[in-house]
């Protein structure tokens, strides 16, 4: 009999590599932030969609804060229309993050969910900005 993880048999490999290179395309995570940001040149802006009180408590080191609701084409103009965006909000129990991505792709933006966001970044002991 097999266990409760194999009875849903698991997809074809090329099944699997199709799925996973998929969510890749949507998202990246703490540690590739952490190193992108440290030992790559940065070819991405980093965004902390929470409030501004929130982000002046601690945010990630070199994001910048535009709350979701403030997400739009005046705040945008600055950046080029390649830019990509990698937003995080509080963490896997909020959608802030995922609000604002709705948002940057509406408006024609490419964008990145930060998974875990704040939460995870301090999870994996990252250390945190203050304004």
């Amino acid at each position: 009999m097999a266990t409760v993880v194999q009875q849903v048999k698991a997809a074809a490999p090329e099944r699997a590599l199709a799925h996973f290179e998929a969510r890749l395309a949507f998202e990246t995570d703490c540690s590739d932030v952490w190193y992108a940001t440290r030992h790559e040149q940065k070819d991405f802006v980093l965004v902390d969609v929470r409030t501004p009180a929130l982000y002046a408590a601690g945010h990630v080191p070199g994001a910048i804060n535009i709350p979701t609701r403030m997400i739009g084409e005046p705040r945008l103009e600055e950046f080029p229309a390649e830019t990509l965006f990698v937003v995080y909000c509080a963490g896997p129990h909020c959608n802030g993050a995922s609000k604002a991505a709705v948002k940057l792709a509406r408006l024609g933006r490419p964008v990145k969910e930060m998974i875990g966001g704040l939460t995870g970044w301090i999870d994996e002991g990252l250390g945190l900005e203050h304004a």
